[in-house]
Order: C-alpha cells, then sequence, then structure tokens
C-alpha cells in the first residue's frame, strides 16, 4: 500500500495528498470519488486511479485529511489505513511512554499510537496519505527521544542491543564509587578516617558528569519537550547531592567541617546503572519466544531443477519448487511432500512434543526439522506468507499492543513526574523551614527523588504479557493481541463446533438407505452433487464412490444453500441434497425413513437426505437417506474435563441434528446444546450467551475452524480458532491453536489467568514502592543511598516476576 504525506507546492500554495481508496469496482466509482473529492471547499484538483486505487488531491491548507477521508466514506468507498511499526531510543521509564504516543497521536491523521517500554516499539496505525514515515520520526525527535522504522531483524523487541550493552561503565561507575562508601563501614583512609575531600570530588566527577550523562542527556530532552521522566528525576536528585557537597568544599576547604555527601551521588548513579543493566538482561529474556522462532528459519534450501540439486538462498525459492529436504535438516519452506516419508518434529512451532509421520501428499511446515527420511517438498508458501513467518507477525503484534488495564497505568504516569518533583519541593521547603538544617532538607528533597520509579509502572504490564504469549507460542497457543489475553481470564463459557474442533473433521458415509432406487444409484446421484465440494461430508461421499468404482454422472447448475446443502442439475433432473429442515422446506415426505433417521441420530450420527425436486414430478421425491459419523478426538473429553475443572462451563453450537448433537453432548459431557444451527445464527447464539454472563461480569469464548465459524468467533468475547482449519477462522479470532487439540482451549485460559495474575502482582508492587517508598524519604527515613537501590530492585523485580511465568508447563502435551 503506497501512503505518502501531504506534499507543499511551493509554487501554488497548496497541499498534495496522495492516498489509497477501497472498494472502487469500475470507472464510474472513481467519477464518483472524484466528484465527492472536487465539491469539497478548498480542493482544486482532484484525481482518481482505478488501476493504482490512488486518489490524489492538490487543496488549499486549510483542508484536512479527516476532511477528505470523511467525503470518501460518503461517498460509499474506504481510505485505507497502514499500521508502521517504530523502534524508539531513550525512553527509561512509563512517564516517556506517555511523551511518545502523546506526541505521536497529535500528527493529523495518526488514528492511534501505542508504545511498548518493555519492547523499545510504537505501533502507529495512520490514515493512507495523512502522515509519512519521516513525520513519525520528527514527531519522536522533538519529543526528545528517538525513532527509526522496525526491521524485522529487531524482531526480538529491541532488548538485544540493550541487554548486550557493556558493563564496563557499572564496573567503573562502582570502582570509583567504592572508595567513598567503604569508610561509612569502618574502613580508615587519612586522618579523618575518610578520603581526602577533594580527593572525594576527583574520584565522584566522572561518576556524576561522564558515566552519568546519560540522565542529564535524557533529562534535557525530557525538560525541552516540556514533560518529566526517570532520568530527570535521577538528574536533579544527584546534582543537588554533589552540588551541595561542592558548596561544602568550596566554603570550608577539607578542614573536617564540611559534609560531604559525594559518595549518595555517585552510589546512586551507579546503582540505577546497575538496574538499567540488570533490567534489559531481564527484558531480552522476555523476548526469547521471539528469537526462538526467528532462529527456526533456514537461510538456504537445496532446490530441484532438470534433475540437479542447488542449495540456493531461501529468498530465491518460488512458489511450486520443488525443495530436497535430507534427514536431520530443519525445512526451509512451506509445503507438501511429494516423495518420500519421514518424521518430522514440529515442536517449536505447534508445541506437540512427539514427531509426526507424514508421507507423500501431506503438509510440512517450514522451520520444522526433518527427522528421518530424504523428503522432496513442493513449495506452497515463502517469504511474509509461509506459517512461520505468520506466527513472528501474530506473536510480535501481541506482544507490542497494550493491555487495556494499562490505560490506568498511562494515567498515572502522565502526572507522576511533576506530582514527585512536587513532593521534592515541599519536602525541601518543610524540612529547610521547620528545622533550618537545609542539609538534611536537600538529602532529604534528594531521598524522594531518587526513590520515584515510573520505570516499575511501565514495565508491570507489558513484561507479563511479552511472557505470557512467549510461553503460550512455544506451547503451540498463539495469542494475537494483549487484549484477548486479558479477557480470556474472564471466560465462564467455551462454546464448541462440533466437526473438525471436537471430532477428527474427516466424516465417514456409515449408513445409505436408498428409497426407490438403487443403492449404487444413490450413492452415484449424491457423488455428482458434491464433487466439486470440499465439505468434509461431501468429501466423505465422493471418496466412498471412488472406492467403489462407480460411474458419477455430471452435475452442473451446481449451488451451495447456506446451512442447508447443496442443490444441482444432474441428467436432467432437479436434485437437492441436505438436512432435515432443507427437506421440510423443499415439501419432501421422510416416511417411514424418520423412524431410522432418530435412531441413526440417538448414536450420534449425522443426517443427510437426498431428493428429487424437478418440476415435472407431481410432488417431491425422496431417494435415499445419508448418515455418517465422525470420529471424536481422544483429546475432546480431556479437554472438556479440564475447562469444567478450571470453573468454566462449555456449551456445543453444531448445524447438526438434536440427535446427534445431543450424543456428542452426553458422551463428552458439554453442558448446553444448540443444535441445528444455521451458520448465520451462530454468531446470535453466542450473543444470547453473552447477554446471560453480562451481569454477572463473565466472558464468553468460541472455539471453531471453519469459515462458517468466523462470525461466530468475531463475535464472541475471546475467539479461539483451530489453526488446521480454515484462514479465515483464525483471522477473526484472537487465539489460534497451533495443534488440532481442543485440550489447548484450556490452556489458553489458564495462561491468561496467569498472566493476568503477574500483571497484578506487578501493577500492586510497583505502586507500593511508590506510595510507601515517597513517604519514607520525605520524613527522613530513607537516605539517598538506600532510596537508590531500592528504585533499581523495583524494575528488576518486576521484570523478574514476570519471567516465572516462563516456568508454565500447560496440562495438553
Amino acid at each position: 500500500m503506497n501512503l505518502s504525506a501531504n506534499l507543499q507546492t511551493p509554487a501554488t500554495g497548496l497541499a498534495e495528498w496522495q492516498f489509497p481508496v477501497e472498494g472502487m469496482t469500475c470507472a464510474s466509482c472513481v467519477a464518483r470519488v472524484e466528484r465527492a473529492l472536487g465539491a469539497v471547499a478548498g480542493v482544486a484538483e482532484a484525481s482518481v486511479n482505478f488501476a493504482t486505487e490512488q486518489a490524489r488531491v492538490r487543496a488549499s491548507r486549510e483542508v484536512s485529511m479527516e476532511t477528505l477521508k470523511a467525503v470518501v466514506e460518503k461517498a460509499g468507498y474506504a481510505v485505507g489505513e497502514q499500521s508502521i511499526r517504530l523502534k524508539i531510543g531513550d525512553m527509561t521509564c512509563a512517564s516517556c511512554v506517555t511523551r511518545v504516543e502523546k506526541a505521536l497521536k497529535q500528527l493529523p491523521g495518526v488514528r492511534s499510537a501505542e508504545v511498548n517500554l518493555a519492547t523499545e516499539t510504537a505501533e502507529v496505525t495512520v490514515t493512507g496519505g495523512a502522515v509519512s514515515l519521516p513525520q513519525l520520526i520528527a514527531a519522536v525527535d522533538k519529543a526528545g527521544y528517538r525513532a527509526w522504522e522496525m526491521q524485522a531483524s529487531t524482531a526480538d523487541g529491541g532488548a538485544t542491543q540493550a541487554a548486550g550493552a557493556s558493563w564496563w561503565p557499572i564496573a567503573l561507575a562502582a570502582a570509583l564509587s567504592a572508595p567513598l562508601v567503604l569508610p561509612m563501614f569502618g574502613m580508615l583512609f587519612g586522618k579523618s578516617g575518610m578520603l581526602d575531600g577533594w580527593l572525594q570530588w576527583l574520584l565522584a566527577t566522572p561518576v556524576q558528569f561522564w558515566l552519568g550523562a546519560r540522565f542529564y542527556r535524557a533529562g534535557y530532552k525530557a525538560l525541552r519537550a516540556k514533560t518529566g521522566n526517570m532520568d530527570l528525576l535521577v538528574a536533579i536528585g544527584t546534582s543537588a547531592a554533589y552540588g551541595l557537597s561542592v558548596y561544602q568544599l568550596l566554603l570550608h576547604g577539607d578542614h573536617g567541617m564540611a559534609h560531604l555527601y559525594f559518595e549518595a551521588s555517585a552510589v546512586v548513579i551507579t546503582l540505577v546503572l546497575l538496574g538499567k543493566w540488570m533490567e534489559a538482561r531481564a527484558k531480552r529474556q522476555t523476548t526469547a519466544a521471539i528469537r526462538a522462532l526467528n532462529a527456526l528459519r533456514p537461510e538456504t534450501a537445496r532446490r530441484r531443477q532438470g534433475g540437479q540439486d542447488q542449495e540456493v538462498p531461501v529468498g530465491q525459492v518460488r512458489v511450486g519448487d520443488l525443495i530436497v529436504v535430507r534427514p536431520g535438516e530443519r525445512i526451509a519452506v512451506d509445503g507438501e511432500i511429494t516423495e518420500g516419508a519421514t518424521q518430522v518434529d514440529e515442536s517449536l512451532i505447534t508445541g506437540e512434543s512427539l514427531p509426526v509421520n507424514k508421507h507423500a501428499g501431506d503438509h510440512v511446515t517450514g522451520g520444522a526439522v526433518n527427522a528421518e527420511g530424504l523428503i522432496v517438498v513442493r513449495t506452497t508458501a515463502v517469504g511474509a506468507e509461509s506459517t512461520l513467518a505468520r506466527i513472528v507477525r501474530m506473536v510480535e503484534s501481541a506482544q507490542a499492543k497494550k493491555a487495556p488495564i494499562q490505560r490506568l497505568v498511562d494515567q498515572v504516569s502522565a502526572v507522576f513526574v511533576p506530582v514527585v518533583i512536587g513532593i521534592a519541593l515541599l519536602t525541601l521547603l518543610g524540612w529547610g523551614l521547620f528545622t533550618g538544617n537545609w542539609e538534611m532538607a536537600i538529602l532529604n528533597a534528594v531521598a524522594v527523588l531518587v526513590i520515584a520509579c515510573p520505570c516499575a509502572l511501565g514495565l508491570a504490564t507489558p513484561t507479563a504479557i511479552m511472557a505470557g504469549t512467549g510461553v503460550a507460542a512455544r506451547h503451540g497457543i498463539l495469542i494475537k493481541d494483549a487484549e484477548a489475553l486479558e479477557v480470556a481470564h474472564q471466560v465462564k463459557v467455551v462454546a464448541f463446533d462440533k466437526t473438525g474442533t471436537l471430532t477428527e473433521g474427516k466424516p465417514e458415509l456409515v449408513a445409505l438407505q436408498p428409497h426407490g432406487v438403487t443403492r449404487d444409484e444413490a450413492l452415484a446421484l449424491s457423488a455428482a452433487i458434491q464433487s466439486g465440494s470440499e465439505h468434509p461430508l461431501a468429501r466423505a461421499v465422493t471418496q466412498l464412490a471412488a472406492q467403489e468404482q462407480l460411474k458419477v454422472p455430471a452435475a452442473t447448475q451446481v449451488r451451495a444453500v447456506a446451512g442447508r446443502g447443496m442443490a444441482a442439475l444432474v441428467e436432467g433432473r432437479e436434485l437437492r441434497l441436505g438436512s432435515p429442515r432443507f427437506m421440510q422446506e423443499l415439501g419432501v415426505d421422510l416416511g417411514d425413513f424418520t423412524a431410522s433417521a432418530q435412531a441413526l441420530e440417538t448414536e450420534g450420527r449425522t443426517v443427510s437426505w437426498l431428493a428429487d425436486v424437478t418440476p415435472a414430478n407431481t410432488t417431491p421425491q425422496l431417494l435415499a437417506l445419508l448418515a455418517f459419523g465422525d470420529t471424536l478426538k481422544a483429546s475432546a473429553a480431556p479437554a472438556v474435563a479440564s475447562l469444567h475443572a478450571l470453573g468454566i462451563q462449555t456449551a456445543l453450537v453444531t448445524g447438526d441434528n438434536r440427535g446427534s448433537a445431543e450424543a456428542v453432548a452426553k458422551q463428552l459431557g458439554i453442558d448446553i446444546v444448540h443444535s441445528q444451527v444455521l451458520p448465520e445464527n451462530k454468531a446470535a447464539i453466542i450473543g444470547q450467551l453473552k447477554d446471560q454472563l453480562r451481569q454477572a461480569g463473565g466472558r464468553v469464548a468460541m472455539v471453531g475452524d471453519g469459515i462458517n465459524d468466523a462470525p461466530a468467533l468475531a463475535a464472541a468475547d475471546v475467539g479461539i480458532a483451530m489453526s488446521t482449519g480454515t484462514d479465515v477462522a483464525m483471522h477473526a479470532a484472537g487465539i489460534t491453536l497451533m495443534r488440532g487439540n481442543p485440550a489447548l482451549v484450556a490452556d489458553a485460559i489458564d495462561i491468561s489467568r496467569r498472566t493476568y495474575a503477574k500483571i497484578r502482582q506487578n501493577l500492586f508492587w510497583a505502586f507500593a514502592y511508590n506510595v510507601i517508598g515517597i513517604p519514607l524519604a520525605a520524613f527522613g527515613l530513607l537516605s539517598p543511598v538506600i532510596a537508590g537501590a531500592a528504585m533499581a530492585f523495583s524494575s528488576v523485580s518486576v521484570v523478574m516476576n514476570a519471567l516465572l511465568l516462563r516456568r508454565w508447563k500447560g496440562s495438553s502435551k
């Protein structure tokens, strides 16, 4: 999508906009959009290119992109949006996050901006043409931070460079600070037991202004942007302690009369530097899932052309190419095996710990390991369209997004630094005016500034989300966004689709009762109607007809009747194949077959009917009853039991007949049954369940795998899709299970609960540090050194607490 910002045209004084227009289908659409744009006051010229789907508008500077967007939408079309990921540098705390978001959102055309302190990234959604990448970067720079476009190579969230930062500044700061602190523990130096005052100054100065220069730089940028951050608090606090010491040294000289506090400023800087270094190392561990997934991408593939095998870069492989994979090698592409058989280790992609048998015709996923035999794979997807690439994007997106609970933190952090500076001033004036001891007043004010830690607030939520989504991905649970992760912990009802979700999705035709025709004729006619369908029931019919080598006549005018069945013209006869409801609507008399159908349904079979509704007939004629059996997944019953153990009710929402649905529900222990539900009505059923739970604060999850499940997945509070199903279902869902194992549903809810618990724990401790620490410092009960240590520990403890999620194992292995 080509998005460009407005360009000022000096010669005319007009602004030029270029943006994508979606929904145009013909030349008349182009004319309509052009007329709508041209009618806007101030627009000098508007042209729309149908081939590129781009609109170009020259208008006065008073015309905004929002106005143009509204006009296009009123005309019945849409202006495209683009998501831009930025890497943000120099952020240190939650206040920085708020400042960057505010700067980005102030740009016209920015729809949303979410900044993540843990990954040091920004996810910006812009209206097409309204703002460019350089404008976004300039806005961040003006706010006092650095920004650049996020590249795929930085998918580890930015913690890589931070974690790899040199440790020598911390070691040097500690070496210079140690002689200042050791005398306080009884080590005697010089005449007074302390270092010479000027020697203290000599040791403290490089720590303050060289090793601590980062705090001054970041603090200055914050002041220039008329805001505050952690660096500003540290810079002011340590400068006050250092400045007081220099003043005393100059006033009294080194005659034992001066009270010097060089050790306070130096040690605080050393501790904060140490805390940031430890924090960066811990943050890197939260992005381990992304790095592990990226490491699965082979750089080369062995391509077979003209009978010759040649190793080439993966980027040169195209769809349709044959790739040879030897035993022990990692599969380079998504594809279908054309030669050979093997076992494939997909544990890092699907979470399945056991190797999976693969034969010719089976699908394999790039990144999996070929454990045994040599295979040849025909490429079906490469690059950004591969399964692994989509998994990485999904995990990255989830880790970059903010959870709704983060809004509270954002509101607090917006006023945090100004409030802390205000408390520090009150502390200074209070101690100074009431005691007359301005030295003590300065030290207590410094302690207030240093103990305050917006870092812990900023890291509390994103680190827990990163750890939770990362460990979930390793177990085959892909969480699309932070909201799905947060909402899932409130789920009280899980609704399941049946076919392909609780069953294997490979039904077989287990009974065929003809009426007025032979069995072979009924089977051949049924196969003719469904020869072009990919529905599991259709495949069962066509496969059996092929096995029995029946001659299947050609069908024309084939069409699907949503939620009911199929219609076609076969050998001059109007045939219908579908559900009992379909037959009832057509006026087909099922006669004595009703009792047989009920018996089959009681056994859990899915019943379909074949009828001839040719207008020349006096009445529609029943031709056959077909019964299908689909094996329940071995993990289905344990999945329902696991949900019950979590205190969650289960529901079955299926288009199957009531008898079949109730038989499956009874076998699995499902609580609620909704049968004979049309695809378009599944979402309504989910809506009813949501209404029933709304007052109690419960949420509804829907689990499905087919196209017809997509509306229900989208309507549910949490949609959970099986990756063994359709892409449409996965797109509509908030969570994707990489194995067709319904037991992963309980695991997904469990990891959500544990992650949300960590978020609450982190926020409690982050607030507690400040609520308890700031008053203690204000009342003179904390020295600056202890305050600095507490500040450093608060950030590290929050991250380490989140990392405990990595020990989660799940229960579906």
